[in-house]
C-alpha cells in the first residue's frame, strides 16, 4: 500500500484519559499493535509499518498530546511521563485490549519504555528503536561527554521557549521548519498540516 493508501485507509478513534483525548489510527485486524511516535512526528510516521503488518496485526498508531489532532492541556505538569503512560493505557483499553505489544520510536521510545517498566500486565512485547535502555542512558549522560553534547538539543528545548528564533537546532519552530526533515514531498504535506494543529510548547514540555 502506499503512503497516500494508507492514509486514506485507516480508522480515527480518540480514547479519554481523565478529559484528555488522545487520537490514534488504526489498521487491520489480530493481535494489538500501539506505534508511539518521536519528535517531530505524529502517527503518520508509522505508515510503511502499518501497511506491513495490517494484515497480521491491527495495528495502532498514536498521536501524542500537543500533537496533530490528540488534546493539547496547558502547562508543563500535564505532559509528564504518568500522564503519557496514562494516555497509552487509555488507548488500549479503548481499542477493547488488556494488553499490546508496544513500540516506540525516539521521544516516543522512552514513552515505550517507561510503560514496559511500570505495566508489565499490559505489555505483550516492545520493540524501541533509537532510545537506549532508561539506566544506560542515564549513565552516558552521566560519564560520556560525547553524548552529553550530543544530548544538548534536547536541553535547548528545555531552555528555550517555542517562539524563539534559534530553538529548532537554530531555526524558528514552525510547522515547515518541523517538516523540513521529510523527504517525500507528498508526506511533507501530511505533516505540515498535523504540525500546524499541534501545539509546540505541548510538544517540547515533553
Amino acid at each position: 500500500a502506499s503512503a497516500q493508501d494508507v492514509f486514506d485507509r485507516v480508522e480515527h478513534g480518540y480514547a479519554d484519559n481523565d478529559g484528555v483525548r488522545i487520537h490514534y489510527a488504526s489498521l487491520g485486524d489480530g493481535p494489538l499493535v500501539v506505534m508511539i511516535h518521536g519528535f517531530p512526528d505524529f502517527w503518520y510516521t508509522w505508515r510503511d509499518q502499518m501497511a506491513a503488518l495490517s494484515s497480521e496485526y491491527r495495528v495502532v498508531a498514536v498521536d501524542l498530546r500537543g500533537y496533530n489532532r490528540s488534546d493539547k492541556p496547558d502547562g508543563v505538569a500535564a505532559y509528564a511521563m504518568p500522564h503519557h503512560l496514562a494516555d497509552i493505557a487509555a488507548v488500549i483499553r479503548h481499542a477493547g485490549e488488556e494488553s499490546a505489544t508496544i513500540v516506540g520510536h525516539d521521544w516516543g521510545g522512552a514513552v515505550a519504555w517507561s510503560f514496559a517498566l511500570t505495566h508489565p500486565e499490559m505489555t505483550d512485547k516492545l520493540v524501541i528503536l533509537n532510545l537506549p535502555h532508561p539506566n544506560g542512558l542515564a549513565r552516558e549522560l552521566r560519564t560520556n561527554p560525547q553524548q552529553y553534547e550530543n544530548s544538548a538539543y534536547a536541553r535547548t528545548f528545555q531552555e528555550k521557549d517555542p517562539d524563539d528564533p534559534t530553538v529548532l537546532f537554530g531555526r524558528p519552530m514552525t510547522p515547515q521548519t518541523l517538516a523540513s526533515w521529510v523527504i517525500d514531498p507528498d508526506a511533507r504535506v501530511r505533516y505540515v498540516e498535523a504540525f500546524e494543529r499541534s501545539d509546540f510548547a505541548g510538544m517540547l514540555n515533553m
